[in-house]
Protein backbone atom coordinates (compact mmCIF):
# COMPACT_ATOMS: atom_id res chain seq x y z
CA UNK A 1 0.00 0.00 0.00
CA UNK A 2 1.45 3.69 -0.95
CA UNK A 3 2.13 6.01 1.74
CA UNK A 4 3.05 9.21 1.79
CA UNK A 5 4.14 9.06 5.39
CA UNK A 6 7.93 8.24 6.16
CA UNK A 7 8.61 4.50 6.53
CA UNK A 8 11.84 5.04 8.52
CA UNK A 9 10.64 7.30 11.10
CA UNK A 10 10.47 5.35 14.80
CA UNK A 11 8.33 6.40 17.76
CA UNK A 12 8.58 4.53 21.19
CA UNK A 13 6.90 4.80 24.59
CA UNK A 14 9.15 4.98 27.78
CA UNK A 15 8.04 2.50 30.14
CA UNK A 16 9.18 3.02 33.88
CA UNK A 17 8.80 0.46 36.96
CA UNK A 18 8.26 1.85 40.11
CA UNK A 19 6.05 1.00 43.72
CA UNK A 20 3.83 3.49 43.58
CA UNK A 21 0.80 3.30 41.67
CA UNK A 22 0.28 4.04 38.08
CA UNK A 23 -2.42 5.08 35.90
CA UNK A 24 -2.31 4.49 31.98
CA UNK A 25 -5.11 6.22 29.84
CA UNK A 26 -5.70 7.63 26.23
CA UNK A 27 -5.38 11.48 27.36
CA UNK A 28 -2.05 12.43 29.64
CA UNK A 29 -4.35 14.86 31.82
CA UNK A 30 -6.61 12.12 32.65
CA UNK A 31 -3.69 9.82 33.55
CA UNK A 32 -2.17 12.20 35.61
CA UNK A 33 -5.44 13.53 37.58
CA UNK A 34 -5.97 10.01 38.33
CA UNK A 35 -1.84 9.76 39.72
CA UNK A 36 -2.57 12.81 41.65
CA UNK A 37 -5.94 11.01 43.40
CA UNK A 38 -3.45 8.14 44.30
CA UNK A 39 -0.60 10.20 45.76
CA UNK A 40 -3.28 11.77 47.93
CA UNK A 41 -3.73 8.62 49.47
CA UNK A 42 -6.39 7.51 47.08
CA UNK A 43 -6.54 3.36 46.03
CA UNK A 44 -7.21 2.14 42.32
CA UNK A 45 -11.18 2.81 42.70
CA UNK A 46 -10.80 6.09 43.43
CA UNK A 47 -8.11 7.00 41.07
CA UNK A 48 -10.48 5.37 38.40
CA UNK A 49 -13.53 7.72 39.31
CA UNK A 50 -11.54 10.99 38.59
CA UNK A 51 -10.32 9.59 35.35
CA UNK A 52 -13.66 8.43 34.18
CA UNK A 53 -15.34 12.01 34.69
CA UNK A 54 -11.67 14.11 33.73
CA UNK A 55 -11.65 12.02 30.61
CA UNK A 56 -15.52 12.91 30.01
CA UNK A 57 -13.78 16.70 29.72
CA UNK A 58 -10.49 16.42 27.93
CA UNK A 59 -11.65 13.37 25.62
CA UNK A 60 -15.65 14.20 25.15
CA UNK A 61 -15.77 13.09 21.79
CA UNK A 62 -15.17 9.44 23.03
CA UNK A 63 -16.90 9.24 26.39
CA UNK A 64 -18.11 11.21 29.50
CA UNK A 65 -21.37 11.53 31.51
CA UNK A 66 -23.96 11.09 28.14
CA UNK A 67 -22.47 7.51 27.48
CA UNK A 68 -21.77 4.08 29.47
CA UNK A 69 -19.27 1.08 29.97
CA UNK A 70 -17.70 -1.44 32.27
CA UNK A 71 -15.03 -1.87 34.34
CA UNK A 72 -12.96 -5.32 36.17
CA UNK A 73 -11.43 -4.64 38.75
CA UNK A 74 -9.15 -6.60 41.49
CA UNK A 75 -9.41 -6.46 44.91
CA UNK A 76 -5.40 -7.68 46.71
CA UNK A 77 -6.41 -7.92 50.05
CA UNK A 78 -9.67 -10.65 48.99
CA UNK A 79 -7.97 -11.94 46.16
CA UNK A 80 -11.05 -11.90 44.16
CA UNK A 81 -12.05 -10.12 40.75
CA UNK A 82 -15.34 -8.37 40.21
CA UNK A 83 -17.04 -7.00 36.88
CA UNK A 84 -19.17 -3.93 36.63
CA UNK A 85 -21.71 -3.24 33.46
CA UNK A 86 -22.39 0.28 32.71
CA UNK A 87 -23.80 -0.30 29.78
CA UNK A 88 -25.99 1.39 27.63
CA UNK A 89 -30.08 0.55 27.22
CA UNK A 90 -32.93 1.56 24.16
CA UNK A 91 -35.32 3.71 25.59
CA UNK A 92 -38.56 1.94 27.15
CA UNK A 93 -40.77 4.57 24.19
CA UNK A 94 -38.33 3.48 21.42
CA UNK A 95 -40.58 2.69 18.13
CA UNK A 96 -39.10 0.57 15.73
CA UNK A 97 -41.22 1.29 13.01
CA UNK A 98 -39.76 4.80 13.54
CA UNK A 99 -36.57 3.48 11.94
CA UNK A 100 -37.47 1.56 8.77
CA UNK A 101 -34.75 0.44 6.40
CA UNK A 102 -34.20 1.97 2.77
CA UNK A 103 -33.37 -0.79 1.35
CA UNK A 104 -30.32 1.37 -0.31
CA UNK A 105 -26.67 0.58 0.71
CA UNK A 106 -25.30 -0.04 4.42
CA UNK A 107 -24.57 2.33 7.18
CA UNK A 108 -21.01 4.50 6.68
CA UNK A 109 -20.35 4.56 10.46
CA UNK A 110 -18.91 1.86 12.95
CA UNK A 111 -20.89 -1.12 11.83
CA UNK A 112 -22.00 -1.91 7.94
CA UNK A 113 -25.57 -2.25 9.60
CA UNK A 114 -28.22 -1.63 6.52
CA UNK A 115 -29.19 1.59 6.06
CA UNK A 116 -31.77 3.69 8.44
CA UNK A 117 -33.98 6.54 7.10
CA UNK A 118 -31.97 9.46 7.62
CA UNK A 119 -29.51 7.72 9.65
CA UNK A 120 -32.11 7.76 12.63
CA UNK A 121 -30.45 5.62 14.40
CA UNK A 122 -27.14 7.08 13.89
CA UNK A 123 -26.87 10.32 14.73
CA UNK A 124 -29.35 13.17 16.27
CA UNK A 125 -31.36 12.60 19.34
CA UNK A 126 -33.62 9.56 17.63
CA UNK A 127 -29.92 7.52 18.27
CA UNK A 128 -29.65 8.36 21.89
CA UNK A 129 -29.92 5.62 24.41
CA UNK A 130 -29.93 5.60 28.40
CA UNK A 131 -26.65 6.57 29.60
CA UNK A 132 -25.21 4.48 32.12
CA UNK A 133 -22.03 5.99 33.02
CA UNK A 134 -22.68 8.27 35.92
CA UNK A 135 -24.10 5.04 37.69
CA UNK A 136 -21.39 3.02 36.53
CA UNK A 137 -19.44 4.95 38.64
CA UNK A 138 -21.74 6.00 41.42
CA UNK A 139 -22.05 1.60 42.37
CA UNK A 140 -18.02 1.44 42.00
CA UNK A 141 -17.85 4.25 44.56
CA UNK A 142 -20.02 2.53 47.04
CA UNK A 143 -18.82 -0.75 46.57
CA UNK A 144 -15.26 0.67 47.15
CA UNK A 145 -14.07 3.39 46.92
CA UNK A 146 -12.04 5.33 49.78
CA UNK A 147 -12.51 9.26 49.14
CA UNK A 148 -15.42 11.29 49.15
CA UNK A 149 -17.43 11.09 45.62
CA UNK A 150 -17.24 14.87 45.42
CA UNK A 151 -13.56 14.87 45.42
CA UNK A 152 -13.02 12.78 43.13
CA UNK A 153 -14.76 15.18 41.05
CA UNK A 154 -13.32 17.85 42.04
CA UNK A 155 -10.07 17.36 39.26
CA UNK A 156 -13.20 16.97 36.36
CA UNK A 157 -14.84 20.24 37.32
CA UNK A 158 -11.68 22.13 37.46
CA UNK A 159 -10.65 21.00 34.07
CA UNK A 160 -14.06 22.19 32.91
CA UNK A 161 -13.62 25.21 34.46
CA UNK A 162 -10.59 25.43 32.46
CA UNK A 163 -12.00 24.13 29.19
CA UNK A 164 -10.14 21.71 27.44
CA UNK A 165 -7.17 22.60 25.10
CA UNK A 166 -8.44 22.79 21.77
CA UNK A 167 -5.01 21.65 19.66
CA UNK A 168 -4.06 20.19 16.15
CA UNK A 169 -5.13 16.71 17.44
CA UNK A 170 -8.26 17.51 18.90
CA UNK A 171 -8.87 19.83 15.88
CA UNK A 172 -8.07 16.94 13.27
CA UNK A 173 -10.60 14.61 15.39
CA UNK A 174 -13.59 17.41 15.28
CA UNK A 175 -12.82 18.26 11.74
CA UNK A 176 -13.49 14.36 11.04
CA UNK A 177 -16.67 14.84 12.20
CA UNK A 178 -17.54 18.23 11.20
CA UNK A 179 -20.41 17.84 9.29
CA UNK A 180 -22.29 16.05 11.75
CA UNK A 181 -21.21 18.13 14.59
CA UNK A 182 -22.84 21.24 12.49
CA UNK A 183 -25.85 20.05 12.31
CA UNK A 184 -26.97 20.63 15.90
CA UNK A 185 -26.33 24.15 16.76
CA UNK A 186 -25.30 23.88 20.56
CA UNK A 187 -22.90 21.09 19.79
CA UNK A 188 -21.75 23.50 16.82
CA UNK A 189 -20.89 26.19 19.53
CA UNK A 190 -18.58 24.61 21.60
CA UNK A 191 -16.61 22.85 18.76
CA UNK A 192 -16.83 25.19 15.72
CA UNK A 193 -16.24 28.64 14.40
CA UNK A 194 -18.91 30.25 12.53
CA UNK A 195 -20.55 26.97 13.04
CA UNK A 196 -17.96 25.27 9.92
CA UNK A 197 -14.44 25.15 11.20
CA UNK A 198 -12.93 23.45 13.98
CA UNK A 199 -11.46 25.25 17.06
CA UNK A 200 -7.99 25.52 17.21
CA UNK A 201 -5.20 27.05 18.70
CA UNK A 202 -2.60 29.14 16.61
CA UNK A 203 -0.51 27.39 14.54
CA UNK A 204 2.71 28.34 16.70
CA UNK A 205 3.72 27.42 20.33
CA UNK A 206 2.14 30.41 21.71
CA UNK A 207 -1.48 30.34 20.55
CA UNK A 208 -3.77 28.85 22.85
CA UNK A 209 -7.45 28.03 22.99
CA UNK A 210 -9.76 26.63 25.15
CA UNK A 211 -12.83 25.19 24.68
CA UNK A 212 -15.92 26.76 26.50
CA UNK A 213 -17.29 23.58 28.85
CA UNK A 214 -18.76 25.64 31.34
CA UNK A 215 -22.05 24.43 31.16
CA UNK A 216 -20.97 20.77 32.05
CA UNK A 217 -18.63 22.54 34.92
CA UNK A 218 -21.90 23.39 36.72
CA UNK A 219 -23.27 20.16 35.55
CA UNK A 220 -20.67 18.00 37.28
CA UNK A 221 -20.94 20.81 40.31
CA UNK A 222 -24.60 19.46 40.71
CA UNK A 223 -23.36 16.25 40.71
CA UNK A 224 -20.99 16.43 43.20
CA UNK A 225 -23.23 18.50 45.61
CA UNK A 226 -26.38 16.70 44.80
CA UNK A 227 -24.80 12.82 44.15
CA UNK A 228 -25.75 10.88 41.29
CA UNK A 229 -28.79 9.80 41.62
CA UNK A 230 -29.63 13.64 40.68
CA UNK A 231 -28.49 12.48 37.13
CA UNK A 232 -31.32 9.76 37.01
CA UNK A 233 -33.87 11.26 39.30
CA UNK A 234 -33.49 15.02 40.11
CA UNK A 235 -32.70 18.46 38.41
CA UNK A 236 -29.89 16.84 35.65
CA UNK A 237 -32.30 13.83 34.89
CA UNK A 238 -35.43 16.62 33.89
CA UNK A 239 -32.97 18.54 31.95
CA UNK A 240 -31.09 15.91 30.08
CA UNK A 241 -34.88 14.32 29.33
CA UNK A 242 -36.38 17.75 27.97
CA UNK A 243 -33.19 18.70 25.83
CA UNK A 244 -33.30 15.23 24.11
CA UNK A 245 -37.35 14.63 23.69
CA UNK A 246 -36.75 18.28 22.07
CA UNK A 247 -35.16 17.55 19.85
CA UNK A 248 -36.64 14.26 18.72
CA UNK A 249 -35.56 11.50 21.26
CA UNK A 250 -37.25 9.43 23.65
CA UNK A 251 -35.28 9.55 26.77
CA UNK A 252 -37.84 9.24 29.26
CA UNK A 253 -37.41 10.12 33.28
CA UNK A 254 -38.84 6.24 34.03
CA UNK A 255 -35.91 5.41 31.61
CA UNK A 256 -33.23 7.23 33.90
CA UNK A 257 -35.28 6.74 37.38
CA UNK A 258 -34.72 2.57 36.33
CA UNK A 259 -31.57 2.93 35.39
CA UNK A 260 -28.80 1.03 37.81
CA UNK A 261 -25.49 -0.33 37.27
CA UNK A 262 -24.93 -4.41 37.52
CA UNK A 263 -21.76 -5.63 39.24
CA UNK A 264 -21.29 -9.36 38.34
CA UNK A 265 -19.28 -11.92 38.56
CA UNK A 266 -16.48 -11.79 35.68
CA UNK A 267 -15.99 -14.26 32.96
CA UNK A 268 -13.10 -16.35 34.22
CA UNK A 269 -10.39 -17.98 31.38
CA UNK A 270 -7.53 -20.26 32.96
CA UNK A 271 -4.43 -19.57 30.51
CA UNK A 272 -1.51 -21.94 31.76
CA UNK A 273 -0.47 -20.56 34.87
CA UNK A 274 -2.61 -17.44 34.53
CA UNK A 275 -6.33 -16.43 34.90
CA UNK A 276 -8.10 -13.91 32.59
CA UNK A 277 -11.12 -12.12 33.82
CA UNK A 278 -13.51 -10.08 31.73
CA UNK A 279 -16.93 -8.85 31.28
CA UNK A 280 -19.62 -10.99 31.07
CA UNK A 281 -23.13 -10.40 29.11
CA UNK A 282 -23.03 -7.92 25.78
CA UNK A 283 -20.01 -7.28 25.34
CA UNK A 284 -16.36 -9.00 23.99
CA UNK A 285 -15.58 -10.62 27.22
CA UNK A 286 -17.31 -14.01 25.93
CA UNK A 287 -15.25 -13.92 22.97
CA UNK A 288 -12.19 -13.20 24.29
CA UNK A 289 -13.23 -16.36 26.08
CA UNK A 290 -13.72 -18.14 22.69
CA UNK A 291 -10.71 -16.54 21.21
CA UNK A 292 -8.22 -18.02 23.97
CA UNK A 293 -10.24 -21.52 23.54
CA UNK A 294 -9.44 -21.76 19.78
CA UNK A 295 -5.79 -20.72 20.31
CA UNK A 296 -2.72 -23.01 21.10
CA UNK A 297 -0.18 -22.02 23.59
CA UNK A 298 2.76 -20.93 22.04
CA UNK A 299 5.82 -19.35 23.50
CA UNK A 300 6.90 -16.80 20.45
CA UNK A 301 4.04 -14.44 19.38
CA UNK A 302 2.08 -16.78 16.58
CA UNK A 303 0.34 -14.39 14.29
CA UNK A 304 -1.63 -16.75 11.99
CA UNK A 305 -2.42 -18.37 14.92
CA UNK A 306 -4.00 -15.39 16.65
CA UNK A 307 -5.62 -14.14 13.31
CA UNK A 308 -7.08 -17.98 12.72
CA UNK A 309 -8.21 -17.95 16.17
CA UNK A 310 -9.84 -14.35 16.14
CA UNK A 311 -11.67 -14.61 12.75
CA UNK A 312 -13.80 -17.73 14.50
CA UNK A 313 -14.08 -15.89 17.44
CA UNK A 314 -15.34 -12.89 15.75
CA UNK A 315 -17.67 -14.69 12.90
CA UNK A 316 -18.95 -16.48 16.67
CA UNK A 317 -19.86 -13.09 18.09
CA UNK A 318 -21.61 -11.77 14.85
CA UNK A 319 -23.46 -14.58 13.76
CA UNK A 320 -25.20 -15.26 17.75
CA UNK A 321 -24.58 -12.53 20.40
CA UNK A 322 -27.97 -10.42 20.60
CA UNK A 323 -30.25 -9.74 23.73
CA UNK A 324 -32.05 -12.79 22.96
CA UNK A 325 -30.53 -15.62 24.97
CA UNK A 326 -28.68 -14.23 27.68
CA UNK A 327 -29.20 -14.59 31.21
CA UNK A 328 -28.91 -11.64 32.56
CA UNK A 329 -30.40 -8.50 31.46
CA UNK A 330 -28.25 -5.98 32.65
CA UNK A 331 -25.77 -6.32 30.74
CA UNK A 332 -15.48 3.74 17.64
CA UNK A 333 -15.66 5.91 19.71
CA UNK A 334 -14.43 5.27 22.95
CA UNK A 335 -11.57 5.70 25.87
CA UNK A 336 -9.91 3.12 27.88
CA UNK A 337 -7.38 3.06 30.93
CA UNK A 338 -6.05 1.23 33.38
CA UNK A 339 -5.07 1.66 37.17
CA UNK A 340 -2.87 -0.18 39.70
CA UNK A 341 -2.05 0.62 43.11
CA UNK A 342 0.39 0.62 45.06
CA UNK A 343 -1.14 -2.23 47.30
CA UNK A 344 -1.68 -4.31 44.26
CA UNK A 345 -5.50 -3.09 43.52
CA UNK A 346 -6.04 -2.94 39.66
CA UNK A 347 -8.98 -1.33 37.65
CA UNK A 348 -9.35 -1.81 34.16
CA UNK A 349 -11.97 0.80 32.77
CA UNK A 350 -13.41 1.36 29.07
CA UNK A 351 -16.10 4.15 28.42
CA UNK A 352 -17.99 5.50 25.52
CA UNK A 353 -20.27 7.21 23.38
CA UNK A 354 -20.31 4.71 20.37
CA UNK A 355 -19.60 6.84 17.53
CA UNK A 356 -16.94 9.75 17.67
CA UNK A 357 -18.78 12.95 19.10
CA UNK A 358 -21.61 10.08 20.13
CA UNK A 359 -25.26 11.07 18.50
CA UNK A 360 -23.37 14.68 17.74
CA UNK A 361 -25.70 16.10 19.69
CA UNK A 362 -25.36 17.86 22.94
CA UNK A 363 -27.91 18.53 25.87
CA UNK A 364 -27.45 22.24 25.92
CA UNK A 365 -29.13 22.52 29.30
CA UNK A 366 -26.67 20.69 30.77
CA UNK A 367 -23.44 20.10 28.73
CA UNK A 368 -22.97 17.00 27.83
CA UNK A 369 -22.41 15.21 24.34
CA UNK A 370 -25.08 12.56 24.26
CA UNK A 371 -24.02 8.54 22.79
CA UNK A 372 -25.90 7.28 20.18
CA UNK A 373 -25.82 3.88 21.73
CA UNK A 374 -29.04 2.70 19.04
CA UNK A 375 -26.56 2.27 16.93
CA UNK A 376 -25.23 -0.88 18.45
CA UNK A 377 -28.38 -2.39 17.43
CA UNK A 378 -29.21 -4.13 14.55
CA UNK A 379 -31.96 -2.61 12.21
CA UNK A 380 -32.96 -5.45 10.47
CA UNK A 381 -35.99 -7.75 12.31
CA UNK A 382 -34.94 -11.21 13.29
CA UNK A 383 -31.07 -10.46 14.24
CA UNK A 384 -29.83 -12.10 17.43
CA UNK A 385 -28.88 -7.88 18.14
CA UNK A 386 -32.15 -6.22 16.41
CA UNK A 387 -33.54 -2.89 17.50
CA UNK A 388 -35.71 -2.96 20.33
CA UNK A 389 -37.05 -1.00 23.39
CA UNK A 390 -36.03 -1.37 27.13
CA UNK A 391 -32.64 -3.65 25.84
CA UNK A 392 -29.15 -3.54 26.94
CA UNK A 393 -26.77 -2.58 23.80
CA UNK A 394 -24.29 -4.86 22.46
CA UNK A 395 -21.01 -3.30 23.27
CA UNK A 396 -17.34 -4.33 21.35
CA UNK A 397 -15.43 -3.16 24.78
CA UNK A 398 -13.44 -5.72 26.53
CA UNK A 399 -11.39 -4.33 29.50
CA UNK A 400 -9.73 -7.21 31.55
CA UNK A 401 -7.66 -8.01 34.21
CA UNK A 402 -4.79 -10.73 34.22
CA UNK A 403 -3.39 -12.43 37.25
CA UNK A 404 -0.74 -14.66 37.31
CA UNK A 405 1.87 -15.88 39.91
CA UNK A 406 4.16 -12.14 39.86
CA UNK A 407 0.93 -10.35 40.04
CA UNK A 408 -0.59 -9.42 36.89
CA UNK A 409 -1.83 -6.78 34.53
CA UNK A 410 -5.02 -4.72 33.54
CA UNK A 411 -5.48 -3.94 30.03
CA UNK A 412 -8.13 -2.79 27.43
CA UNK A 413 -8.75 -0.23 24.13
CA UNK A 414 -10.68 1.58 22.28
CA UNK A 415 -11.76 0.82 18.81
CA UNK A 416 -14.83 -0.53 18.32
CA UNK A 417 -14.52 -3.83 16.64
CA UNK A 418 -11.27 -3.68 16.62
CA UNK A 419 -10.83 -3.82 20.80
CA UNK A 420 -11.18 -7.38 20.87
CA UNK A 421 -8.52 -8.68 18.92
CA UNK A 422 -5.79 -5.93 20.42
CA UNK A 423 -6.61 -6.58 23.99
CA UNK A 424 -6.78 -10.45 23.10
CA UNK A 425 -3.01 -10.15 21.31
CA UNK A 426 -1.56 -7.97 24.04
CA UNK A 427 -2.95 -10.78 26.67
CA UNK A 428 -1.36 -13.57 24.62
CA UNK A 429 1.89 -11.68 24.02
CA UNK A 430 2.29 -11.32 27.71
CA UNK A 431 0.72 -14.76 29.17
CA UNK A 432 2.16 -17.48 26.70
CA UNK A 433 5.09 -15.64 25.00
CA UNK A 434 6.22 -13.95 28.18
CA UNK A 435 6.77 -10.64 26.77
CA UNK A 436 7.19 -7.51 28.78
CA UNK A 437 4.46 -4.51 29.17
CA UNK A 438 6.88 -2.32 26.80
CA UNK A 439 7.61 -5.26 24.05
CA UNK A 440 4.15 -5.96 24.27
CA UNK A 441 3.00 -3.02 22.94
CA UNK A 442 5.80 -2.57 20.53
CA UNK A 443 5.08 -5.74 19.07
CA UNK A 444 3.33 -4.82 15.78
CA UNK A 445 -0.29 -6.27 15.40
CA UNK A 446 -3.47 -7.20 13.14
CA UNK A 447 -6.91 -6.87 13.03
CA UNK A 448 -9.49 -9.12 11.35
CA UNK A 449 -12.69 -8.41 12.71
CA UNK A 450 -14.29 -8.91 9.24
CA UNK A 451 -13.65 -10.63 5.57
CA UNK A 452 -9.95 -8.34 5.58
CA UNK A 453 -7.45 -8.57 7.59
CA UNK A 454 -5.68 -5.50 8.38
CA UNK A 455 -1.34 -6.50 9.23
CA UNK A 456 1.04 -4.04 10.40
CA UNK A 457 3.85 -3.43 7.73
CA UNK A 458 6.62 -3.81 10.50
CA UNK A 459 5.73 -7.66 10.61
CA UNK A 460 8.17 -9.68 9.44
CA UNK A 461 7.56 -10.75 5.44
CA UNK A 462 7.27 -13.96 5.94
CA UNK A 463 4.43 -13.59 8.63
CA UNK A 464 2.82 -11.05 6.17
CA UNK A 465 3.31 -13.72 3.00
CA UNK A 466 1.79 -16.69 5.36
CA UNK A 467 -0.78 -14.26 6.41
CA UNK A 468 -1.60 -13.14 2.89
CA UNK A 469 -1.97 -16.58 1.58
CA UNK A 470 -4.40 -17.57 4.66
CA UNK A 471 -6.85 -14.37 4.32
CA UNK A 472 -7.65 -11.47 2.17
CA UNK A 473 -4.65 -9.36 3.65
CA UNK A 474 -3.86 -5.53 3.60
CA UNK A 475 -0.61 -4.15 4.85
CA UNK A 476 -0.30 -0.95 6.40
CA UNK A 477 2.46 1.03 8.81
CA UNK A 478 1.30 2.43 12.01
CA UNK A 479 0.14 5.49 12.06
CA UNK A 480 -1.13 8.60 14.10
CA UNK A 481 -4.30 8.93 12.06
CA UNK A 482 -6.11 6.90 11.76
CA UNK A 483 -5.53 3.82 13.61
CA UNK A 484 -5.86 0.96 11.43
CA UNK A 485 -6.21 -0.91 15.14
CA UNK A 486 -7.17 -0.14 18.47
CA UNK A 487 -5.64 2.34 21.06
CA UNK A 488 -4.78 0.07 24.28
CA UNK A 489 -3.50 1.32 27.34
CA UNK A 490 -2.56 -1.53 30.36
CA UNK A 491 -1.04 -1.07 33.63
CA UNK A 492 1.37 -4.02 35.18
CA UNK A 493 2.53 -5.13 38.01
CA UNK A 494 5.59 -7.36 38.51
CA UNK A 495 6.71 -8.53 42.09
CA UNK A 496 5.28 -5.75 43.55
CA UNK A 497 6.36 -3.23 40.91
CA UNK A 498 4.49 -1.35 38.20
CA UNK A 499 4.27 -0.06 34.83
CA UNK A 500 2.10 1.27 32.37
CA UNK A 501 2.06 1.65 28.79
CA UNK A 502 -0.35 3.00 26.14
CA UNK A 503 -0.70 2.87 22.35
CA UNK A 504 2.57 4.07 21.07
CA UNK A 505 1.13 6.34 17.92
CA UNK A 506 -1.51 7.68 20.03
CA UNK A 507 -0.13 11.72 20.93
CA UNK A 508 -2.36 11.95 23.81
CA UNK A 509 -1.88 8.20 25.68
CA UNK A 510 0.09 8.27 28.51
CA UNK A 511 1.09 6.00 31.53
CA UNK A 512 1.68 8.62 34.84
CA UNK A 513 2.99 7.66 38.03
CA UNK A 514 2.80 8.76 41.65
CA UNK A 515 6.21 9.87 40.92
CA UNK A 516 5.60 11.70 38.27
CA UNK A 517 2.98 14.42 40.18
Amino acid sequence: MLTNFSTTQETRKRVTETQSGVVASQHSRAARAGAEVLKAGGDAIDAAIATAFVLGVVEPWMSGPGGGGAMVIWREKEQRAYALNFGMRSPAALDVADYPLTGQGRVSDLFPWPAVKDDRNVHGATAIAVPGHVAGMEAAHQRFATMPWADLLEPAIAMAKEGPLADWYSALLTTSSARLIAQDPDLAKIFLDEGTWPKIGGWTASGQQHLDFSGMAATLERLASHGARDFYEGDIARALVSDVQGKGGSLSLQDLADYRAGVFEPVSIARGGATVYTTPGLTAGPNLADYFDRLPVSATPDMPAMAAALKAAYDHRLATMGHDGETHTSPGCTTHFSVVDREGNMVAVTQTLLSIFGSRVLSQSTGIPMNNGIMWFDPEPGKPNSLAPGQPCLMNICPAIVRDETGGFAVGASGGRKILGAVAQLSTMMTDAGLTLEDAFHHPRIDIAGDTLIADAALPQGTLDTLAAQHDTQVRPNAVYPFAWACPSAVRRVNGRNSGCTEVMSPWADAISEDDV
